[in-house]
This record gives C-alpha cells, structure tokens and sequence, in this order.
C-alpha cells in the first residue's frame, strides 16, 4: 500500500513538470499566435498539471466536507473551463462546437471518466462499492436530460415542412425546466438527504496518511488558482482548435465532441480515477456522474439564455441526431451499470470501449 502511495505521489510530481507548458502557451500565444496546432497541443499539456492540482486539492477539502460534497466541488470547478470554452465560443458564433462540446461532456464523463475510474480502481480492488441510492439520483436525472433533449430534436427533424414550430419558445422553456431540477438536486444532496452523500468513511490507510494535510484555505486557494489557469488556457484552446482540427485532419464534430470535451473536462477525469485507486468511490462516481448532470442541467441551459445576451445567434436544445443518439445510449448504459452500487474492472472496460466505438463513429462524421 505504501509503496502504491508512493507511486501515486511520484506521479504528481513528475506532472509538475509539466507546468513548463502554462508560460509556454503564453508565449505562443502572444508571439507565435499563427502556429495554431504547436498552441493547441501546449495548451493541452498546460491543462495536465493543473488539473492535478485541481484534484488534490478537491480531495483536501473532500477530507472535511464528505465524499458526496466534494464530488460535487469537484465536478463544479472541473466544469468551469468547460464553461469558459463554451461562453467564449459562443459569443464567436460557434454553436456547433458548442453543442458538440456539450455533449461530448456529458457522454465523455459517464463513459471515459466513470470506465477509466472503474477499471482502474478495479485492477487493485476486485470489487468497490458506493452508495448505490445516489448514484441512482443522478443517473435518473441524465435519463430527465435524455427526454429533454429528443423533445426538440423530434420537433425539429420529423414535423412536416408546412408546419411552423417555435423551436425557440421550446427551448427556453425545457431550459427553465432543467435548472429548476438542477437547484431542486442541490436541496436534495446537500439539505433533505445529505447524509447520503457524505460518503462511507475511509478505512484507516486508504487516505493520505503520512502526508501534511492542507489547511482549508490553502485547499480553496489551490482550487481557484488553478481553476483560474485552466479557464485561460481552456480561452486559449477555442482560438487555436479549429484550425489546428484542420491541419490534423478531424472534423469539427470530432472536436467538439471528442476533443474539446475531453480537455475542458481533464480535473474531473484525473481526480476520479485516483479516487477510485485509493478506493474512494463515492467520491470517484460523484465526480463523474455529477460533473455530467451539472453540464446537462445547468451549463446547457444557461449557454441557452446567454446566447440572448452575448451570441449574435440564439441558441437552441436542438441537438444533431448523432448527439441525441449518444445521449440516450450513454445515460441509459451508466443508469443500468450503477444500479447496483457495485462496479470491477470489467465494466470500466465496456464503458470506454463504448465510448471509443462512438469515437470511431464522430471521427468519421462529416462536418
């Protein structure tokens, strides 16, 4: 166990190194700002360290606020650069990217995040368990975000041509609907059932024993500032993306759903996974369910009423028939693979050949 920990710290260290990539994307950025494919892949590696900062951090105060909570604070901060991308291209007019960026959030977290979480936790532990009623919560929840979004999709793509719809109108209202559910979550997690979402407590050992615990402060100091460094190098991705997709061959789809997601979501997918290796997976499965349910109920709609304010084009719930089709499958898979509050190795496995599989399948749309 010791020399597991070890490991693990070793690796933290060793992505320090990577922090040589932050100035870098500066520089880039401010004297290079034509080599959008050297920005792109800086950028990325900038986001790594960070985002390990980010997660150990969140695992301080997850010490002392319970594993349900720090899922949540987690999946919060983890969000924010996903929200950034998504505001700054949005007020650029890319409403593709954003609604692909979107949904490649809310699959990529319930199937990356959550597979890699399980198999790797599931290769040093036969069996984990978390607390099955909670996860419950919020994969039903995914399944609501399911339902909304075919609403408009079925207004959109099978009414007659003859007849008008006020797509609009829909939107708005299934948006309102959406955060009302996402605020009526968070008096459920964190007042009516709290207990459930405190976590089980860690057996003695499985923490960080043996290391200096933060303070808080520090704890939420750490958290903001790389919060702040992964929201501005998640800006400096949505200038240099789109054309560094292009010299690499990959279609705007894949960029959005794929790419984009991945590397505005990239706290939640370390934090995770070593939670689930420290077998913490309350904290681990809060993360990745969480982080998904917070993109659907509470990022989506609120990019749907700013896009009144900052976009020069309304956005609207109506999503492409390849994104709702992930969606539907994704949120139906992870609703049936946490039902039972146990996960292994083996299930990590098929969630992420299933999201290599609709990979393969975005990679090769056209767009």
């Amino acid at each position: 166990m010791n020399a597991a920990k070890g490991n693990i710290l070793k690796l933290f260290l060793s992505l320090n190194v990577l922090l040589f990539f932050v100035p870098l994307s500066f520089f880039l950025e401010h004297f290079r700002p034509q080599g959008h494919t050297l920005i792109f892949f800086s950028a990325c590696l900038g986001i790594i360290p960070l985002a390990g900062w980010m997660g150990k951090a969140t695992e301080q105060i997850a010490d002392r606020a319970g594993e349900g909570i720090g899922g949540l604070l987690n999946a919060t901060f983890g969000n924010a650069a996903e929200l950034i991308i998504a505001i700054v291209a949005l007020r650029a007019g890319y409403l593709d990217i954003v609604k692909a960026s979107l949904t490649g959030s809310i699959i990529g977290n319930i199937l990356l995040v959550l597979g890699a979480a399980f198999l790797a936790g599931g290769l040093r532990f036969k069996i984990q368990e978390y607390n099955a009623i909670t996860a419950r919560a919020q994969a039903q929840m995914l399944l609501l975000v399911s339902v909304a979004i075919i609403i408009p999709a079925m207004f959109h793509f099978l009414r007659p041509a003859e007849i008008a719809v006020n797509e609009a109108a829909i939107s708005l209202s299934l948006a309102g609907l959406l955060i009302g559910v996402y605020i009526f979550s968070l008096i459920f997690s964190l007042h009516t059932h709290k207990e459930l979402f405190r976590g089980a407590p860690q057996e003695e050992g499985a923490g960080d024993k043996g290391h200096a615990a933060w303070s808080l402060p520090l704890a939420l100091a750490v958290l903001g500032v790389a919060t702040f460094f992964i929201a501005w190098l998640s800006e400096v991705l949505v200038g240099s993306v789109e054309q560094a997709a292009l010299h690499l061959g990959m279609s705007k789809v894949f960029v959005g759903i794929i790419i984009v997601a991945v590397i505005g979501n990239a706290a939640e997918h370390s934090t995770a996974v070593m939670a689930a290796m420290k077998n913490r997976m309350d904290l681990s499965v809060g993360i990745a369910i969480g982080s998904s349910t917070q993109i659907a109920l509470f990022v989506t709609p609120l990019l749907v009423f700013l896009s009144y304010l900052i976009a020069p084009q309304q956005m609207d719930l109506v999503f492409t028939r390849g994104e709702v089709f992930a969606v539907v499958i994704s949120t139906s898979l992870v609703a049936h693979a946490t039902s039972d509050g146990k996960s292994n190795w083996f299930t990590g496995l098929l969630l992420l050949t299933v999201y290599l599989v609709m990979g393969v399948a975005f990679f090769h749309a056209p767009g």
